[in-house]
């Protein structure tokens, strides 16, 4: 059963104190019923079924969770869903397919911007967030702006190569 199908909104209004509200993520809309304290990371994952974004931390400060919300990058884990109601909401999804990537996720892959891929959707979704943001040129400045993403692995230099390849290619 879909999550966001008739009988899965009809099985989830017997929770009590659900709400309404309608999640647009990644162009599609997505009628909901559900607990106003639910994070948007746990409505993501359990509720709508995209499980690209991860839940690392739980508490912003890995990254992992990131999400573009009206096309700013935000801790998914530390927002109510409630409070997206009827914003535009992409997640790593939303970003390309495997046929035709994102250029971010394109250059991850060229320049091996990862070792076990957990924070790798999160890291993307970053990057992709600060192609739009003000950046000085330097891989500093990048190191700085991507700061908010951990990487257990130590793949700094490959990601900050990845995001730099872009910046150059734009």
């Amino acid at each position: 059963m879909r999550p966001d199908s008739p009988e899965a909104i009809a099985a989830a209004s017997n929770i009590e104190g659900a709400v309404p509200i309608t999640l647009r993520i990644n162009g599609k809309d997505h009628p909901l019923r559900i607990d106003p304290r639910t994070t948007l990371l746990d409505c993501i994952r359990e509720t709508v079924a995209l499980t690209g974004t991860k839940k690392g931390c739980d508490h912003g400060q890995c990254g992992a969770c990131t999400v573009h919300v009206n096309g700013r990058r935000v801790n998914s884990c530390l927002s109510l869903a409630l409070l997206h109601d009827g914003e535009e909401i992409t997640t790593i999804e939303g970003l390309g397919t495997p046929e035709a990537l994102h250029p971010m996720q394109a250059a991850f892959l060229a320049h091996d911007g990862y070792q076990c891929g957990y924070c790798t959707s999160g890291q993307i979704m970053s990057a992709v967030a600060l192609l739009k943001e003000p950046c000085g040129p330097t891989d500093a400045d990048v190191k700085e702006l991507m700061s908010g993403n951990i990487c257990r692995c130590g793949a700094y230099q490959k990601i900050v190569a990845a995001i730099q390849h872009v910046r150059k290619n734009a």
